[in-house]
């Protein structure tokens, strides 16, 4: 068996850490002006200035963490070695807090288009999303980059043509009415899309290493502290710019919860778009307006369904990690043939569904939003700033303190102010911890009964070697060839006969291709991968001892990258690769592994795929 060390691959760029971060934070300006529009009216500026100053400090805070944690830096990985409870409790804080962002993207995406029904629009949009996902999530990071690029050129041009209306909403700008209570229930009421902070984090273990740094001592600074920086800036500017330009549209009315214009009721779930129909049809003319509001519904409509993807990929991932570190039952490990946990991506996808379906309206939704992140944010900035073993310097740990009081003010308040939201969180973490206590209690009935052990025993005749526990890699030849197989069809039979009559040494890789992987992943051996375990084993009886090909085996979040690794790695000359049997929507979805392969391996190795 020839011994690999694969990990994710780093290939997450700036640009596409920023994408990621953009597809929540960037999103929030779609809802939370209307919705703080109609929480203080003409006053509202005063609570969406509060909130970009909260958002500055949680992304300041989040670069010191992402600087920590270069491995993954997401509440569940960061406290996990302070406390396994604590780390559960934000785990599930997040999850409760993920499901929700999924149903509430989903919603406002639809309702900025402007279709009939959009509760019903959102339910379809998330399953279609859901069932891509059992594909795996592929080049997410890219495709987010793709749609915020659009965006924020609409953004940057709504601020533009809101420039000239400033001087009126200065006008119109009234101070807070009631006192600080009141005022801080209406700020707290708007504390919303903090969760992709949380998803950057947990990001930075597949961003590109720093020069210099290696897989031993990793750092990511150069990935994280720009992308970090670019989205908080932006986020925190033009929220700002946009949230005192939309104090200049007179006439606005707040009735019942939502935001009536003239000519126009209730604006408060698409305000951007109505303000971009205003500013620029008083410029260009109504129909130029018209076009602009149109391209505000659709650019924020697509990065919306977007955030939804990630809040998906998400949530499939940390409950794909918690079963994995036996927290939640081994079912939600239990991949597909491509490598996705498919319980995980049904709950993903069906609680949000029936959250939107149930709810349909946004402030509902918004009333269910918030207690997850703010808590698992809270929980994190509190686990790191205590923790004395870090290297913090003396203002940085001061700072994350500081934002951890007022974020655990924030959820204290949530927590009383939002029942709906409380019963939502505390019904997830109570599930949550439910199984978790019927995973322990199995796991103690069976040691209880009988000790597990599973000795790596390697059938006799394996071309395997082992010394003292440890895997040996016979050095390749010049002439061998390298076949990375999926079954034991046709493909086997002709590598093996390949290798037989021109007398070459033949290794036989089996990629287990799994985009949501631990440390224990990187260290499985094919004996504990029972379909890896009957095709090697069927190879080895179809060949005489002395002719027996060498395994290897492999975990990877990319089975084309893992490939051309190890045919370089091992010197083959060939490399044989099956036909995929997939059809063409697959292929488009997933990518073709044969034209990744071909475009990444080195001129000297020649390729053969078998049909």
């Amino acid at each position: 068996m020839i011994a690999t060390n694969i990990r994710r691959p780093r290939n997450v760029d700036v640009p596409r850490a920023a994408a990621i971060l953009y597809g929540d934070w960037g999103t929030s300006k779609a809802y939370v002006i209307g919705l703080a529009f109609a929480v203080g009216g003409y006053a509202s500026f005063w609570l969406i200035g509060a909130m970009c100053v909260l958002t500055a400090l949680v992304g300041i805070n989040y670069i010191i963490i992402c600087r920590l944690y270069p491995d993954g830096g997401g509440v569940y990985a960061s406290v996990r070695h302070r406390s396994e409870v604590i780390s559960i409790v934000g785990a599930f804080l997040l999850i409760a807090d993920y499901l929700v962002t999924a149903a509430i993207s989903a919603l406002s995406a639809f309702q900025y288009l402007g279709v009939p029904h959009p509760e019903k629009f959102a339910a379809a949009a998330i399953l279609v999303i859901g069932l891509l996902n059992l594909l795996g999530p592929k080049h997410t990071g890219g495709l987010a980059f793709l749609i915020s690029v659009p965006t924020l050129i609409v953004v940057i041009t709504l601020g533009l043509f809101s420039l000239p209306h400033l001087g009126t909403a200065m006008g119109h700008l009234q101070p807070l009415q009631g006192g600080f209570l009141q005022n801080w229930g209406g700020f707290v009421g708007i504390v919303l899309a903090l969760s992709g902070v949380e998803a950057i984090a947990n990001a930075t273990g597949v961003m590109r290493l720093d020069p210099g740094s290696t897989d031993a001592k990793p750092s990511v600074r150069k990935t994280s502290t720009p992308a970090l920086l670019w989205v908080m800036v932006e986020v925190c500017l033009f929220t700002a710019l946009l949230g005192l330009a939309m104090h200049a549209l007179g006439g606005l009315q707040i009735a019942n919860g939502d935001v009536n214009a003239p000519g126009a009721e209730g604006v408060r779930d698409y305000m951007l778009r109505y303000m971009g129909e205003t500013f620029v049809g008083g410029v260009l003319g109504p129909a130029l307006g018209h076009a602009f509001g149109f391209a505000v519904s659709i650019t924020f409509g697509l990065l919306l369904l977007s955030a939804v993807n990630t809040a998906i990929v998400d949530l499939i991932t940390i409950q794909f990690l918690m079963a994995r570190d036996r927290e939640l039952p081994p079912i939600f490990q239990r991949l597909n043939r491509w490598g996705v946990p498919s319980a995980g991506m049904l709950l993903a996808t069906s609680v949000p569904m029936l959250l939107v379906l149930l709810v349909k309206d946004m402030v509902g939704l918004a009333d269910l939003y918030a207690v997850g992140v703010v808590g698992a944010i809270a929980t994190n900035l509190g686990a790191t700033a205590t923790d004395w073993k870090l290297p913090i310097k003396t203002w940085e740990r001061t700072l994350m303190f500081g934002t951890f009081i007022v974020m655990a003010a924030i959820e204290l308040s949530l927590l009383i102010d939002k029942p709906n939201a409380r019963y939502f969180a505390v019904t997830i973490l109570a599930v949550g911890l439910i199984l978790r206590g019927l995973v322990h209690e199995r796991r103690a009935k069976k040691e209880a009964i009988a000790p597990e052990k599973f000795p790596l025993e390697i059938p006799n005749g394996s071309s395997s070697a082992l010394v003292d526990g440890r895997s040996q890699s016979p050095p390749p030849g010049d002439e061998s060839i390298l076949c990375a197989i999926r079954g034991t069809g046709r493909t086997l039979d002709f590598a093996l006969r390949e290798a037989r009559e021109t007398g070459r040494r033949l290794y036989l890789l089996f990629v287990r291709e799994q985009p949501f992987m631990t440390e224990q992943d990187t260290k499985r051996k094919w004996q504990e991968d029972s379909e890896a375990s009957s095709i090697f084993t069927e190879a080895r009886n179809k060949t005489e001892a002395d002719h027996a090909p060498l395994f290897c085996y492999a975990v990877s979040a990319s089975a084309a990258e893992t490939i051309v690794d190890i045919a370089a790695t091992l010197g083959v000359s060939r490399l044989i690769l099956g036909a995929p049997r997939r059809n063409a929507l697959v292929n488009l979805l997933r990518g073709n592994v044969i034209r990744q392969v071909s475009n990444a391996l080195p001129e000297e190795i020649d390729l053969l795929v078998y049909a």
